[in-house]
């Protein structure tokens, strides 16, 4: 009686193992590259909105200033100010 065992030998193991490790040399770089590449593409799209905004916002201060104001609300107009692109209010004591 001969008794024959049905399974896998070490060369077709070892060939298994070679052919996987290839693939995983082939697509983690790429996985890597097109992740930098989507972060950098979040990066452009923040500073394009944020530029749009600031665009925006310098418009729209442009047309306030161009209005004419009253007596009283240049008074009002005069406890604000424009830092770095915004409208605030001034802190008192300041000039």
């Amino acid at each position: 009686m001969k008794n024959k065992v049905k399974g896998f030998t070490l060369i077709e193991m070892c060939l298994v193992i070679a052919i996987i490790a290839i693939l995983v040399l082939l697509i983690v770089p790429n996985i890597t590259q097109q992740k930098q590449k989507a972060e950098q593409k979040i990066e452009e799209a923040f500073q394009t909105t944020l530029q749009t905004q600031l665009e925006l916002q310098d418009k729209s201060i442009t047309n306030l200033l161009d209005l004419e104001l009253s007596p009283s609300q240049k008074e009002k107009a005069k406890d604000y100010e424009v830092v770095n692109g915004l409208v605030k209010k001034r802190v008192k004591g300041q000039s």
